[in-house]
This record gives C-alpha cells, structure tokens and sequence, in this order.
C-alpha cells in the first residue's frame, strides 16, 4: 500500500510540473484564438523565451531578470506575428511558422556564437534558476496518511512558476467569461465587423490578445529553461508548443477541458519516463523510441475524432479590414 502511494504521488507531482509549460502555452493559444488569430508560433515564442532567460540567467545570476526578459522576447515575437497578420493581414499560419522556423535556428546560433557550448549555455547553479518550495508545515503533517502525503510530496516541493500556472488558470476563465475585455475578446473571434460598427478597434483587441499570448508564453519558456532545467539546448520545447495547441482544440477553445487535456498530455509524458528500459509482461522491454512516442499518439488519436467535434471560432484565421467590411 505506501509503496503504490510511493508511485502514485510521484507519478501525480511530475504530471503537475510537466503539465506546467503545456497548461501556460494552451491559456495563450486561448487568448489569441478568442480573438481571430491562428498561433501555431506557440512553440517559437516558448522557444525564444526558453533562450533569453537562459542566457540572461547565465549572465546575470538573477532568476528574476531572466524571467523579464523571457516574457520580453515572447510579447515581441508576438508583436511580430501581430504585425504580420493583423496590421499587413498577411497569412496567420505562413507567420506563424516562420516564427517557429526563425526562433529554432537563431536561438541555436546565438547560443553557440555567445557561449561556444554546441548551442547550449552554461548550466546554471541554484541562485540562477527558480528553486523547489517546500510546502508549510510538510515535514509536520507528512506522517498523516494519505493526506499529508499528499499534501508534502504532491502539492508541494514544486517551483514558484508550477503555483503561478495553476493560480493563472482560474484568472484566464474570469477574465475570458466574466470581463468586458473577455467579452469584447469572444466577439472579435465570431464577428469582428460588428465589433467594429460598435466603435471598438478590432486591431486594438486583436494585439492586446497577443501581448497576453507573449507574457503566458513567456513564462512557460522561462519555466522550461530555468526552472524545469538548469540551461537551454537546442530545440528544448520538443514540440510542446504544438502539444498545447492540441489540447486547445481538445478543449473547444475553452479554459477548463484544456485544463484537463493538459494533464492528460503531462500524465502520459511522465508516464512514459517511468517506462523508459521497464520490461512490460509478456512484452519485455519496449523500444525507447516507441515509449516516448505515447504523448504524440495519445494527441494523434484525440484529434482524429475521438472528442467530437469542435467548433472553432467563426473568424478564427481570418484577416480584418475596414475597406472589406
């Protein structure tokens, strides 16, 4: 019995804190996608987060810092999908890759021309990165069962950014159904000519969305890179991005059942780690290859129409103009 709450509650603390950058990453595809505008560049901007706090942390020695400047390139990138797919009503999913694209390359080729270290940076010491929070009191009501251990080993222990995540949940699901931005945001996404005729700026609407695409995206790269890890290396989203934007879509662009999907993602990620060279009855070891390979096929399988249909917003995708009104 304690050996499987041993496991259970292992299992449970790692799903939360892998859930953690695909819970962030999903809250910003839900804020741009309210509003009309396509972001499958959630991976690029994680990524380019994940590399300016990693390197800022390097330099400076502050987690704080670190943290701004992962939260600043995001919300910049974001204003460059902005300007390319509001302001120039250029093509949402072409900028948006090109996002992806640009951030994978450049932050491999910055981090290799400032530090020399095949595309990493240094690997950072404790003072540098967002450290584990013991839960008050958990050394005292550990020894209760099944609660205190639940109490010490799964809800607490867990970094600042894994709190922020799960408290930011409950603030997007206000502020997108009971806020007037919230309301005015749902509407861009089904019928921006109307929010327009009501003397409302449907670009104004459309980048401020971004800009909180930005700040949820850059808090999740920065968890990635120094909270999660202790340095970037190349590619360290690993698709995560795209993970985030599934569970969106799982969810039907709803704060909630994204939640869920998160976590359902995050659980057969860590569950797949547990797996790694396990030899299963009757089966022997699985392929590596194979085991890691679970959060993927659990997405691929979702989407191919295992959660229903799921009705997106009417104007999601689609550029707005006065003169095509």
């Amino acid at each position: 019995m304690s050996e499987g709450l041993d496991i259970l509650a292992s299992m449970s603390a790692a799903t939360l804190r892998v859930a953690a950058p695909l819970v962030l990453a999903a809250l910003a595809g839900l804020f741009s996608e309210r509003a009309g505008i396509v972001n499958i560049a959630l991976e690029g901007k994680m990524l380019g987060a994940a590399f300016a706090a990693a390197a800022t942390a390097a330099v400076t020695g502050s987690a704080w810092l670190a943290l701004g400047a992962g939260i600043a390139v995001a919300v910049a990138l974001a204003l460059v999908h902005g300007f390319a797919s509001i302001t120039h009503a250029g093509n949402q999913m072409v900028s948006g890759m090109a996002i992806n694209v640009v951030a994978l390359g450049l932050t491999a080729v910055l981090a290799n021309a400032w530090f020399h270290q095949g595309g990493r940076t240094p690997l950072l010491g404790a003072q540098a990165r967002f450290g584990p929070l013991p839960a008050p009191f958990a050394d005292t009501l550990r020894d209760v069962p099944v609660l205190g251990q639940i109490y010490a080993d799964v809800l607490g222990g867990h970094n600042l950014l894994v709190y922020l995540t799960f408290a930011t949940v409950p603030l997007a699901a206000f502020v997108v159904a009971r806020t007037r931005f919230g309301l005015r945001l749902r509407a861009v996404g089904q019928n921006p000519g109307a929010v327009d005729t009501a003397g409302i700026s449907v670009a104004g609407l459309r980048y401020a969305a971004l800009c909180a695409t930005g700040l949820l995206c850059g808090i999740a790269g920065t968890y990635l890179s120094i909270a999660h890890g202790a340095g970037f290396q190349p590619d360290m989203t690993a698709g995560k991005g795209f993970l985030a934007l599934a569970a969106l879509i799982f969810g039907k662009w709803r704060v909630w059942p994204a939640l869920f999907a998160c976590l359902l993602f995050a659980f057969t990620d860590a569950l797949q780690i547990r797996l790694q060279g396990v030899a299963l009855p009757g089966v022997g070891v699985v392929p590596i290859q194979a085991v890691q390979a679970l959060p993927y096929v659990l997405t691929v399988l979702l989407l191919a129409g295992f959660v229903g249909r799921a009705t997106a917003p009417r104007a999601l995708g689609q550029a707005y103009s006065k003169e095509k009104r």
